[in-house]
């Protein structure tokens, strides 16, 4: 294939695994219903934060080692399950009933960027799916490290995109999906979703 068969066939797979709904979706989705938009960009951008930080161990043959090593992918693979299992039973057993105004230190942001960019940097399947999907639509005879970055960079736009559609899909339920009784639900309903990726993500194997 020419570069430009390259580059439109890469957009459409990837494409088309940014709207299978996933943890990132339910991340992004619950985020924005619950504690509105901008809180909802801060969890998206450290998504694609995380994106980012896998392209670079592609690019450099970090993921290659996950991919390779059993013990390097198992612990990998466990730290995330905790985490995301620690993530849905807080928001399980402990779900919000109104919310908590926004300080002006900005707290609350950077924690939702770190929450989202934790959960896809402790998961070795967004690594493996990296080095296993992106070296298809690498040209031969060309740079690993550009043609890497160029390809997550590719991902990482799409994925702000649907997001930020997301997020305004939100906005116009607003009053409604902020009410008591609908936040105790996101939050269990999330939370649940999380724990049951926690269980897959722990039962997996490469």
């Amino acid at each position: 294939m020419s570069i430009t068969d390259n580059l439109l066939a890469f957009t459409f797979a990837a494409t088309l695994l940014t709207l299978t709904p996933g943890l990132d979706t339910a991340l992004v989705l619950r985020t924005a219903t619950v504690e509105g938009k901008q809180q909802a960009l801060r969890a998206t951008l450290g998504i694609n934060a995380s994106c980012l930080l896998w392209g670079a161990a592609v690019a450099f043959g970090l993921g290659a080692l996950i991919a390779v090593s059993e013990v390097a992918f198992n612990v990998l693979k466990y730290c995330g399950a905790a985490y995301l299992a620690w993530l849905g039973l807080n928001m399980l057993l402990r779900p919000r009933s109104s919310l908590a105004p926004v300080e002006a230190d900005g707290k609350p942001g950077a924690n939702w960027f770190l929450k989202g960019m934790m959960g896809n940097v402790l998961n070795p399947k967004i690594g493996i799916f990296y080095v296993s999907f992106l070296p298809q639509f690498i040209p031969q005879g060309h740079s690993m490290v550009v043609w890497t970055f160029g390809l997550v960079s590719i991902h990482v736009v799409i994925s702000l995109i649907w997001s930020l559609i997301l997020i305004g899909a939100t906005q116009p339920l607003a009053g409604v999906l902020r009410r008591e009784k609908v936040i105790k639900w996101m939050d269990r309903t999330t939370g649940m979703i999380f724990v049951l990726f926690a269980a897959r993500l722990a039962f997996s194997k490469r």
